[in-house]
């Protein structure tokens, strides 16, 4: 009998996920299948939702909104800074990952955004803030 995933079963699944235009942005394919259990909050709340109620071998595309995936965009979580705060060591370029440290102590990971002559602009908000996610999921196993 192939028993339904419930909230609190750890599962394995394979998935691809994509922008809705088609591009690629992770997929297990081809590697161990991603491993979680629902209700943990170790996936986001749209992936774990789909994957509630899929059986052994099942297959399904989702499409998931900013909302249940890593939120809207935020412009506050944007930020220029002068260059003079950057160690000499560290030329900006955009794309860059940095991790800065907030006013309480906190590390916060960044991306450059933008270099001007004399500030870096800062993005803190997670790389898929503000897109809508499509999942395609495969039930491998439930433990």
């Amino acid at each position: 009998m192939n028993t339904p995933v419930k909230q609190g079963d750890t599962v394995k699944v394979h998935y691809t996920g994509r922008f809705e235009d088609g591009v690629i942005f992770d997929s297990s394919v081809g590697a161990e299948p991603l491993e979680f259990t629902l209700g943990s909050h170790e996936v986001i709340p749209g992936f774990e939702e789909a994957a509630e109620g899929m059986v052994i071998g099942e297959s399904k595309t989702v499409s998931i909104k900013p909302e249940q995936a890593y939120g809207s965009y935020n412009e506050n979580l944007v930020v220029d800074m002068p260059k003079e705060y950057f160690p000499e060591d560290i030329k900006p370029e955009i794309g860059m990952r940095l991790i800065i440290v907030d006013n309480n102590g906190e590390e916060l990971p960044v991306v450059v955004s933008e270099v001007r002559d004399d500030s870096v602009r800062l993005d803190a908000n997670h790389p898929l803030a503000g897109k809508t996610l499509v999942f395609d999921i495969e039930i491998v196993d439930i433990a």
